[in-house]
């Protein structure tokens, strides 16, 4: 109930679109007191297995290796501008370990799935439940071991959580709030579960993987960045476990 008022209060905007703030809310999902700062070590665990998530048409998000050649993102970033419908699968790119305009390792997607129900409208896409997007690449870029896993149950309210991606006001670097923690769970349109959080994020970090400890203590996906608030540090996440089923290593 707690997280259902927080979000009551300022209607999540999606982190991608292009709509306008209210006045005077130049980064929406962050606030007032900007807690981001840029990744350091980029190359240890988790960070090491974001990157950014290019279209053709000039899209970009922010994805998580899941596998050698799995990515996890948010559908939205796949959608073509301005019209119903979404882009072809060899139009995307992943760019892993993205920094500054160069990166660790590059991969073309081969195809890709997106959640049962998504719809590309491009007023008003969703249902913010189904809004993730699999993305399956046409070479490995990394071993196995970078892959992050997904946990299967979301964390409860008060757990810690991580967020960073590469954001509208400095897509050229990984930025990542680190202090946040797990609000709870709402029902979203269609009764699907949303992970809502107050971690800082805006345009940009759609498709970022929300990190959470797993049961062996190490950072693992407890959702999908698919929502932000408009006037302050909260948001909303695909719970991990409704993603899927995953497609064959």
């Amino acid at each position: 109930m707690f997280a259902a008022a927080l979000l009551a209060a300022a209607a999540p905007a999606r982190a991608q679109d292009m709509r306008i703030a209210p006045p005077g809310v130049l980064r929406p999902g962050v606030g007032a007191e900007d807690p981001r700062r840029p990744v350091g070590e980029r190359g240890a665990a988790p960070w090491r297995a974001l990157g950014r998530v290019q279209t053709g048409i000039g899209r970009r998000c922010t994805g998580a290796l899941i596998g050698p050649r799995l990515v996890l993102t948010a559908a939205h970033c796949l959608m073509n501008r301005g019209r119903t419908g979404m882009v072809r699968p060899g139009s995307v790119h992943f760019l892993l370990g993205y920094h500054l305009g160069a990166w660790t390792a590059h991969a073309q997607v081969g195809a890709y799935a997106i959640g049962p129900g998504f719809a590309p409208d491009p007023v008003r896409p969703g249902p913010a439940g189904a809004d993730w997007a699999l993305l399956v690449l046409e070479r490995e870029v990394a071993p196995a071991g970078h892959a992050l896993a997904l946990l299967g149950d979301p964390p409860p309210p008060g757990a810690p959580l991580m967020l960073a991606g590469y954001q509208q006001d400095r897509p050229e670097v990984l930025l990542a709030a680190t202090g946040c923690h797990a609000l709870g769970i709402e029902r979203g349109p269609g009764g699907h579960a949303l992970l809502v959080h107050d971690c800082a994020a805006t345009r940009g970090t759609s498709g970022a993987p929300l990190l959470a400890r797993g049961p062996d203590g190490q950072w693992a996906v407890a959702g999908v960045a698919v929502a932000v608030a408009a006037d302050g540090a909260r948001g909303h996440a695909v719970p991990a476990g409704a993603i899927g089923p995953l497609p064959p290593p």
